[in-house]
């Protein structure tokens, strides 16, 4: 079935209606502060200026991938190595969904233009302020309940929308209405900027990771129009007029984007300092229950359930908030973008207020899938070249296994800490076998791999205190968690160890939070 996904989503587009979705136009009154919306793909990256020029995001993203399926041996599946079973993948894009629908250029232009908006972040330079902007400009037809439906039920395994609680169902029925978009090319946006006062969840006045500054407030015409696939992405620089320099304040400042035309397009924007501590967070599995390494329950935790959060990980990051001066967090997940507005509403609703990144909208390579979040560790790794970078994730990705203990290689005076969940220590249904390998020459103290919230209590990553001694490390330097070692009953046959492979591999393409 997940071979012709696409065929069967696109086969049932032509018995979806066309009618819009209306939405409030905002006038001049004033307008609540929306959570801020995942956004496709970026299109310019340089941080210490405007770009005169706009550049693809891919052709920036080298061939990094060569090897690693073989690595775990010929005996691999063609079909698996290709990529093929994947979960959120090849989502049909504008022109196929507008061709599926049978829609005229004059029906395309009477939909309302929306606009997805990502919390950007901001970095000083000898000019001033300079800001990223990134986010997409899309039209959204009107998916009838029925076809939703049957649109939905390609995504759930074992079950159907009819069949979920209604808050589930109808989570569902949003998500894949997300999905089904016309990403507008050739588009111009305009954004007003002001203080923001509140965002996150951290128990501090304002939600933690920033504080409100006393001014701000602007209007940016983005310098750019959308690429053919409806993506901004560029760093603008902004007046400075009532907000701290840089290199002179210690404090992250927040302000609100609104963007011109629309009620679709809030979020909230960071301008963070040139020197000081910025946490890099996954949110799949170390933020929230997610367990990518079980298909249906990954695919139910991601697309239908409420997003809960893992254990007391909340507290952690509180504490690092009001604890740790000018802590900066970035909250770096490689799940679709398409899918991932829930993250944002759930972040900021449960732990401190931040930028993010994901994962692009559209590529078609494997090379790109496995490459992207070293992309952007190492953009905003050279955005910031004085701060410092505590990274956090857990062992069930792939990517994050062999990027971390590079970031340390290549940054050595950068990254102050690298903390792991291990999955695999906590759950027994989680097979994926991890690599320790990149690890092997790093300063022991300079990790940990920790099984509960409560390992990371009395650390202090600000001095560097990476590693809790009461923590049985047991690194290897090689592949560990492997299934046949984890189990030894006959349960765990070749033929159920060769299925927990086939989720591995499937996941390390193209996963639900790799």
């Amino acid at each position: 079935m997940l071979t012709t996904r696409r065929s069967i989503l696109l086969a049932l587009l032509p018995f979806v209606t066309a009618s819009a979705i209306h939405r409030a136009i905002p006038g001049n009154a004033v307008r609540a502060q929306e959570q801020p919306l995942i956004t496709p793909s970026p299109s310019s990256w340089d941080p210490t200026k405007t770009e005169k020029v706009r550049r693809g995001i891919f052709s920036d993203i080298g061939n990094e991938i060569g090897g690693i399926l073989s690595e775990l041996g010929s005996s691999i599946p063609s079909y698996v190595a290709s990529g093929i079973p994947n979960f959120f993948q090849d989502f049909p894009t504008g022109d196929s969904v507008k061709s599926s629908l049978g829609l005229a250029d004059d029906q395309v232009a009477a939909l309302p233009t929306q606009v997805l908006n990502i919390p950007g972040y901001g970095n000083w330079t000898d000019q001033g302020w300079n800001l990223r902007f990134h986010g997409n400009v899309y039209k959204q037809p009107n998916i009838s309940q029925s076809k939703l439906d049957d649109l939905a039920n390609v995504f759930l395994i074992d079950t159907s929308v009819k069949e979920l609680p209604p808050d589930q169902a109808t989570q569902a029925r949003n998500l894949t209405a997300e999905i089904f978009v016309l990403q507008q090319d050739d588009e111009s946006v305009t954004f007003n900027l002001k203080p923001a006062p509140t965002a996150g969840a951290s128990g501090e006045e304002g939600g933690g990771g920033a504080v409100t500054p006393p001014g701000g407030d602007q209007q940016i015409k983005f310098p750019y129009k959308t690429t053919d696939q409806g993506d901004y992405d560029s760093f603008v620089q902004i007046e400075n007029e009532g907000l701290e320099d840089g290199n002179s304040t210690s404090d992250v400042q927040r302000l609100n984007v609104y963007t011109e035309g629309t009620d679709t397009g809030n979020a909230t924007a960071y301008l963070v300092p040139t020197s000081g501590i910025t946490v890099i967070s996954d949110i799949d599995d170390i933020l929230r229950v997610t367990r990518i390494y079980k298909p249906k329950d990954g695919l139910l935790n991601s697309f239908a359930r409420p997003f809960v959060q893992w254990m007391n990980m909340p507290d952690i990051y509180a504490n690092w908030s009001r604890s740790i001066p000018g802590v900066h967090f970035h909250y770096l997940t490689t799940t679709p973008e398409q899918v991932t507005r829930n993250y944002m509403d759930f972040i900021y609703k449960t732990y401190p207020g931040g930028s993010f990144d994901t994962r692009p909208l559209n590529f078609s390579d494997v090379d790109a899938t496995l490459s992207i979040r070293k992309f952007l560790l190492q953009k905003i790794f050279l955005t910031y070249p004085k701060r410092k970078f505590v990274l956090v994730a857990d062992t069930s990705n792939f990517d994050v296994m062999r990027d971390y203990p590079q970031m340390a290689t290549d940054f050595p005076d950068q990254v102050l800490c690298i903390l792991l969940r291990n999955t695999t220590a906590t759950d027994d249904e989680d097979w994926f076998p991890y690599n320790t390998k990149g690890f092997k020459d790093l300063n022991q103290q300079s990790y940990m791999f920790f099984n509960i919230p409560d390992d990371l209590t009395n650390l202090n990553i600000a001095a560097g205190h990476c590693l809790n001694s009461t923590v049985k490390q047991d690194v290897t330097f090689d592949y560990q968690g492997l299934p046949w070692k984890k189990k030894s009953t006959a349960s765990t046959s070749p033929i159920i160890t060769t299925w927990a492979l086939l989720i591995l591999l499937g996941a390390m393409v193209f996963g639900l939070g790799i």
